[in-house]
């Protein structure tokens, strides 16, 4: 890696201030920042609306479900509802397929339950994966209703589960804008990412693979190695269960 190390910014949608991660174009290693939330009710339990058959286009993906994101906005960090010993699954269904996550809420318990609440407002829903990087960290760049990678849900929370953390192909992890600056944006390692232990890892993907890695296989639609996906990405909806 090079030691010479420039800082990518995202800004939050409440904030002045900025999400910056390190990255690298072409021959500098860069990150992407990302900010994730996921849905729970009370009890643990969120349904997620059937995708419609469509149309399907590169890298089978298709044409968005109707409806625009809700962007609702929150003061404060929702309260605790989750059980930081249940296991939770989170369902991500594309308009490039259909993505199943593994959330870890004993290691990462406010933000498994900020995604859980998210998700369970439809926070997340219609939204529109806005940056993809393939070459140095390998991610794929969710959870902004704004599609700009400013966007937010109006709170922020802590940093959870970075004692040693690491970042494999099928991790799941928050952005952020500085240490306790988590917000809804979050990102999807395709691919081995060689980042430093600052993003909140949170699960691990355990099925739909074979998406990411055909939106990643897509690449950059200006042709360079880090901005928007070549095909659009679209999570339709996202729904967590216990």
């Amino acid at each position: 890696m090079s030691s010479e190390v420039q800082a990518r910014e995202l800004v939050d949608g409440r904030r002045a201030g900025r999400r910056s991660l390190p990255w690298r174009s072409l021959r500098l290693l860069g990150v992407l920042a990302v900010g994730v939330a996921l849905v729970a009710s009370a009890t643990g339990v969120v349904s997620a609306t059937p995708s419609p058959a469509r149309e399907q286009g590169p890298a089978g993906c298709g044409v968005p479900a109707a409806g625009q994101p809700n962007g609702k906005q929150w003061p404060a960090e929702p309260g605790m509802t989750i059980d930081p010993t249940a296991h939770y699954t989170a369902t991500l269904i594309t308009t490039c397929g259909t993505v199943t996550v593994a959330l870890d809420a004993a290691r990462a318990p406010r933000t498994v339950n900020s995604f859980a609440f998210l998700a369970g407002e439809r926070y997340f829903d219609h939204t529109r994966c806005h940056r993809i990087t393939t070459d140095g960290i390998y991610v794929l760049q969710c959870g902004d209703p704004t599609a700009t990678g400013m966007g937010g849900p109006g709170y922020q929370f802590p940093d959870e589960n970075l004692a040693g953390a690491t970042y494999p192909a099928g991790t799941i992890a928050m952005a952020n804008a500085g240490p306790g600056t988590n917000g809804s944006q979050f990102f999807l390692v395709y691919r081995d990412a060689p980042l430093p232990p600052s993003y909140t890892p949170f699960g691990r993907v355990t099925a739909g693979m074979d998406v990411l890695d055909a939106i990643a296989a897509a690449g950059v639609k200006d042709g360079s190695s880090d901005g928007e996906p070549a095909v659009d990405v679209v999570l339709d909806s996202v729904a967590v269960r216990n």
